[in-house]
């Protein structure tokens, strides 16, 4: 074979080549374009800042813990998984917001259309020692079947109220009894047990069962594209 062959044969192979490399780039790039979503197309979250919640854009993980509810038993995380939560800090004796705020919870039951999942209410304590366990089942069950509570240890308590923006200190109130200072925010928890909206006071219970709407429509629409 001459050097001239040799050569024309070596250009052919290296076109071969580049061609095959540019299919196979091109194959990636349309799987890319027209296969897999976009990120960029990912719908926002909702701005529902004018009723005083904040999104965020991915569920916030909370923390480990093993507590107990309101029926003695011992649960973790994985209790959360499966349905919306809204979960607040409080305590059975509390006063004045804890009941309001349940009150309040109850009444957004009744407001979240038939054609939504009805949501939990989670009540964690931050007065274990006098939250007992039958203590806060009889307390929840005024409100309804679809009110729960979590009691246990106090810094697992404390930890887990932090990991939802939450925090709560105990005073004494000057005639020997124990009041428990805490944060009145709601976190909406979605099904995966994470906490995905935070809802400020004043709570009213028509813009908390429209912030619901609001984001669980818009979690459906993610999770449908991410399905797609």
């Amino acid at each position: 074979m001459s050097q001239r062959n040799a050569y024309k044969r070596i250009r052919l192979t290296l076109t071969a080549l580049l061609l095959l490399v540019a299919l196979v780039v091109g194959i990636v790039v349309s799987r890319q374009v027209f296969l897999v979503p976009d990120a960029a197309d990912a719908p926002p979250p909702p701005e529902l800042s004018a009723i005083n919640t904040y999104v965020y854009d991915e569920g916030r993980p909370l923390v480990d813990y093993t507590l107990t509810n309101e029926q003695g038993e011992t649960v973790t995380n994985e209790a959360l998984k499966g349905r919306w939560t809204f979960a607040f800090i409080g305590y059975t004796y509390c006063p004045d917001v804890c009941p309001a705020t349940l009150a309040m919870l109850r009444q957004t039951g009744k407001a979240i259309p038939a054609d939504l999942p009805e949501p939990s209410y989670l009540l964690i304590s931050a007065d274990p020692e006098r939250d007992t366990p039958q203590r806060m089942e009889e307390y929840l069950d005024f409100f309804g079947e679809d009110f729960h509570g979590l009691t246990g240890d106090l810094e697992t308590l404390r930890e887990l109220a932090k990991s939802m923006n939450a925090v709560f200190a105990h005073r004494e109130d000057g005639q020997g009894n124990t009041l428990v200072d805490h944060s009145a925010h709601l976190a909406l928890l979605n099904p995966e047990g994470e906490m995905i909206a935070v809802i400020q006071p004043p709570l009213k219970p028509d813009n908390v069962a429209k912030a619901f709407g609001k984001i669980y429509q818009w979690a459906k629409a993610k999770r449908d594209l991410d399905a797609s």
